[in-house]
């Protein structure tokens, strides 16, 4: 099922509107169980819409509702036991992060039962986390964006920024279950405008700066970053290394174009607000299998304007024109 932006606005905006009834029938504390795979830190802005998601359905933390946080902080392989964990507590729903393919599947690997409400960007039938988009059909459903149209389009904006570009890096998390898809999706994207890639990989902080250096050496001066919960507790770094090797990069997340980054191309719906609204219809008695996974429709364009200068890039006006947000 593809949901567009007024269905989605329609959808955000039933919160506020259900029934004082179902709110007032709210007696017991419920527990909601939230699995990252990366960091709490640089996501505070997104954690604010999923708890106001939470609030318009009259769930208040501290009052009738506790949000249990679990973190692997970018070490995928302590997701399952913290998945586990949470199966222990028998909270009441599971809700893992947007971009969290890792996530999602060890939440699903452990417990067929309780809830589980996911964010990712990848098919999640292809996955095996629901039986169709329409009608999940198991116990969960969640917000997905299938990342090749994403990449596509993002690449062809950055092929316009950076003409001069004719190998492209691409930085991956190889601990990311999603990481090959990705390169694949950008591998026929580049390959459609005569680019070549090299694929980069890095699962922590060294190997990070090491990927930099490796640009240098060979002389490219831009850079796609792949999405990973990882990358995004290192954005500082990431954006840093990039400034201060001089190479444009392109990033999934318009909170990485305003630290900094040269552009960002990503999903233009709250995700975590999503999440939100499905967690609280869950905890009212929907059912995840009867709930369709929404697909994001629309993105979002953000260049920063000061970067380009930096670098020494002049932004296209035709770039400018289309852009929904531009940086000064």
């Amino acid at each position: 099922m593809t949901i567009g932006r007024r269905d989605f606005i329609a959808l955000l905006g039933g919160a506020a509107a259900w029934p004082r009834a179902a709110v007032a029938q709210q007696a017991a504390i419920s527990v909601i169980g939230f699995l990252g795979g990366g960091s709490r830190k640089g996501r505070a802005v997104r954690l604010d819409g999923f708890r106001q998601s939470l609030i318009d359905a009259g769930y208040i933390e501290g009052k009738n509702l506790v949000i249990d946080y679990r973190w692997a902080e970018g070490e995928y392989n302590r997701l399952p036991a913290l998945a586990a964990d949470l199966v222990r507590r028998r909270v009441n729903v599971i809700v893992t992060t947007a971009g969290g393919v890792a996530a999602a599947l060890a939440a699903k690997a452990a417990t067929s039962t309780i809830p589980i409400v996911f964010g990712l960007g990848a098919d999640p039938v292809r996955l095996g986390l629901v039986a169709s988009l329409n009608r999940p059909g198991g116990n969960a459903t969640g917000v997905t964006n299938f990342n090749a149209e994403l990449r596509a389009k993002g690449l062809g904006l950055f092929h316009e920024l950076v003409p001069q570009a004719r190998t492209i890096g691409i930085l991956v998390n190889p601990k990311n279950q999603n990481a090959a898809g990705q390169v694949m999706d950008t591998q026929i994207a580049a390959g459609t405008l005569g680019l070549d890639l090299l694929v980069l990989d890095a699962s922590n902080e060294h190997e990070i700066d090491a990927a930099f250096e490796i640009l240098a050496r060979r002389g490219i001066s831009a850079l796609i970053l792949g999405v990973d919960a990882f990358f995004v507790s290192r954005r500082n770094q990431i954006v840093e290394q990039a400034a201060g090797h001089e190479i444009s990069a392109v990033y999934p997340w318009r909170e990485d174009a305003v630290a900094g980054g040269l552009m960002s191309y990503s999903v233009n719906i709250d995700s975590y607000r999503q999440l939100g609204v499905y967690a609280a219809r869950i905890l009212m008695g929907d059912k995840p299998a009867d709930l369709p996974v929404v697909r994001a429709t629309k993105f979002a364009f953000v260049i920063n304007l000061k970067t380009a200068k930096t670098l020494g890039l002049t932004v296209p006006p035709t770039l400018l024109a289309i852009a929904d947000e531009v940086i000064e």
